[in-house]
């Protein structure tokens, strides 16, 4: 039975076809991150089979498996823990996953990769087609490859698609991506070769041929996917200009692949391809000219795409012809099904956090953001189960924390009442949100989805309702258990005994529009907040100067967007003053101590104060008498960011 989403967005939907396999329909999982889920040997652990069954689950057509080193020696291994594929003791674990995905009625394929640049993570080198030092310290000194050792890795590759076959996957995929071994080669930054294998476009694209063409001759009948860069963003290193990009995927479709995956940009490049801070379809040129260029071979693509209309338009118009989706279905793996189903709006966003490369680049099992149970598939504990004893529970705080626990625990049964003493739900995170250079709209639709989310489920908001000890008196007995989920604040008492102290401003005030700074402004605290903040407010006009404690601003930034505040920072002129604390304030402007012991007045006719916080924990105190069980989290514990508030939230769901 055709459901109502699947006819608005049909061209979505229909079934298309790759090789001799046919899909039920032209979504694409893409194997956009490794796992790290498994064993160091790249053995396959019970922990990945859970999470590819809800892969296989997630109603994609087409399935692509994550990367798997196909080298003995562990050359191409980019990550701890990553699969590999390079000899047969392997087949097992891989044969359960196709079995998973054709199970499920997809058709299965298994991406080779071999990270080149950035592999060799047990070695203490990497490999590449010339020396060519790391822009980023934590990769490993390179070593340059002799024809011997690229007809070995050829054959390698040649030898992991038979093996992938051998398993029962329908087709293999090769990839550039991020700027791994195919990317080395193909740039003339990392391929400063002076053979056959290096110089012109031709030359560098040599290794990709053969590539191909041996991965071809191993298994003729399976169709082969390449993962190619539209655009590097590396024209500060040298890379390949975007035509050159397009030249190098016109010899891959010379060569007889089946399916062109067009991407953006190498782990090292100095701009943004796939952030929050890229609108979503930014990309979608690079696959509108692909599918110009190679009208007979199929185009995939998703760079930054995480909607299934605008991907549903994007077919219907030619710019591709499979939607490529990975993060989306992080956050949110029945993202498909809700689509077909037309229930859109109870989607968990992927809000383009890239909390999961955050992870992967610190070597650690990815995790999602909005999706709290990302990885922990294997774990009873984490599954959404009835409650032995349904319980009446009151949240206090409609943030990211209270707002998780209240629909995860209303979904087992529980009744639920959430209290804020705001007009809205979202707590701080609004506030943040409307002053996100980013996209705001992103972190709007974190709050939108637990407002529809609460309607759904029957969970009861009580807005303008401040929970306190007379409130609690009010109400008790109606409640078995209180999550206090309150939030955090900025800890003005720290400055209390500071000369002028009566005239610092909350940032938080700042944020929810209740106040309005002067001209010049000193932010105190260069944390996710301050910077927030003080980027929005230098966009609208205003001299901003932060002070920050530590020796570096943006400290509990996550590691993949940290680089875009500092490049806000530079844009927009905020000058930055480190190693510094307050010691006075005055109408003038704010004193401070540098670590020198130097006093410097900075003028300015607003001194905010975004840092230190402090959790709103007060009521564990005040409640401790009044209720059977008494829980806490996210700031309201310790204030820290968006994932951990949604995961403790999920978490005491999931437990009460």
């Amino acid at each position: 039975m055709t459901r109502p989403g699947e006819l608005k967005l049909k061209h979505l939907f229909r079934p298309g076809q790759i090789g001799k396999f046919k899909t039920r329909n032209l979504v694409k999982y893409g194997a956009c991150c490794v796992s790290n889920y498994n064993g160091r040997d790249g053995s396959i652990t019970p922990r990945e089979l859970a999470r590819v069954r809800v892969i296989a689950a997630t109603g994609c057509g087409l399935i692509t498996n994550q990367g798997a080193y196909p080298d003995p020696l562990g050359e191409g291994k980019a990550y701890f823990r990553q699969v590999a594929i390079h000899d047969d003791k392997f087949l097992p674990q891989f044969e359960t996953i196709a079995r998973y995905i054709h199970d499920a009625g997809a058709v299965a394929m298994q991406q080779i990769l071999h990270a080149g640049r950035y592999g060799g993570i047990d070695l203490g080198y990497c490999v590449q087609p010339s020396v060519v030092p790391q822009t980023l310290p934590h990769f490993r000194p390179p070593r340059e490859l002799s024809k011997d050792e690229i007809r070995a890795i050829v054959k390698q590759h040649a030898d992991a698609a038979k093996r992938a076959i051998r398993a029962g996957f329908d087709g293999t995929e090769i990839t550039s991506f991020m700027g791994y071994l195919l990317a080395n080669f193909n740039s003339p930054f990392t391929n400063q070769r002076s053979d056959e294998y290096g110089g012109s476009v031709q030359n560098r694209g040599r290794f990709m041929r053969e590539l191909i063409d041996a991965i071809k001759q191993a298994t003729p009948d399976n169709p082969l996917s390449v993962r190619l860069n539209g655009a590097e963003l590396m024209d500060r290193w040298g890379g390949n200009t975007e035509d050159e990009s397009f030249e190098l995927m016109q010899q891959a479709v010379d060569c007889g692949v089946e399916m062109i995956s067009v991407t953006v940009g190498w782990q090292e490049a100095p701009e943004s391809s796939f952030g929050r801070d890229v609108p979503p379809g930014y990309w979608n040129y690079l696959s509108a000219k692909a599918k110009k260029m190679f009208p007979g071979v199929l185009v995939a693509f998703g760079n930054r795409l995480p909607d299934p209309a605008m991907a549903d338009e994007c077919i219907r118009d030619g710019v591709f012809d499979y939607w490529e989706v990975c993060r989306p279905l992080l956050a949110d793996p029945e993202l498909i099904h809700k689509a077909a189903e037309d229930r859109m709006e109870e989607v968990r966003p992927c809000i383009g956090s890239l909390n999961c490369l955050s992870r992967l680049f610190r070597d650690l099992p990815y995790t999602c953001t909005m999706n709290p149970m990302l990885g922990h598939e294997f774990e009873p504990e984490y599954h959404i189960t009835k409650a032995a004893e349904p319980k009446r529970i009151m949240v206090v705080g409609a943030g990211p924390a209270g707002m998780e626990a209240a629909i995860t625990a209303r979904q087992r049964g529980h009744a639920v009442t959430v209290v804020d003493k705001a007009d809205r739900i979202g707590g701080n995170l609004a506030a943040y949100a409307a002053n996100d250079l980013a996209r705001p709209a992103d972190l709007q639709s974190v709050i939108d989805y637990y407002g529809v989310m609460a309607k759904k489920l029957g969970v009861e908001i009580r807005l303008n309702t401040e929970a306190n000890a007379k409130f609690m008196r009010s109400v008790l007995h109606d409640f078995d258990v209180c999550i206090v989920a309150a939030g955090a604040r900025t800890d003005m008492a720290v400055f209390q005994y500071l000369e002028g102290s009566e005239l610092l401003v909350d940032a938080l005030e700042v944020a929810h529009g209740r106040v309005k700074p002067g001209k010049r402004v000193v932010m105190i605290g260069g944390g996710m907040i301050g910077l927030t903040i003080s980027e929005f407010l230098a966009k609208a006009g205003h001299e901003v100067t932060v002070v920050e404690k530590e020796k570096r601003i943006g400290g509990d930034i996550m590691p993949t967007f940290k680089w875009r505040h500092t490049a806000w920072v530079d844009e927009l002129g905020i000058q930055s003053v480190t190693s510094a604390q307050l010691i006075k304030v005055s109408k003038e402007g704010a004193t401070v101590k540098t670590a020198k012991d130097e006093e410097k007045f900075i003028p300015a006719d607003s001194v905010i104060v975004s840092s230190p916080r402090k959790a709103n924990h007060d009521l564990f105190h005040e409640f401790q008498w009044m209720i059977d069980e008494l829980h806490g989290g996210g700031d309201a514990t310790v204030p820290r960011g968006l994932d951990q508030a949604i995961q403790e939230g999920y978490r005491l769901g999931c437990r009460i």
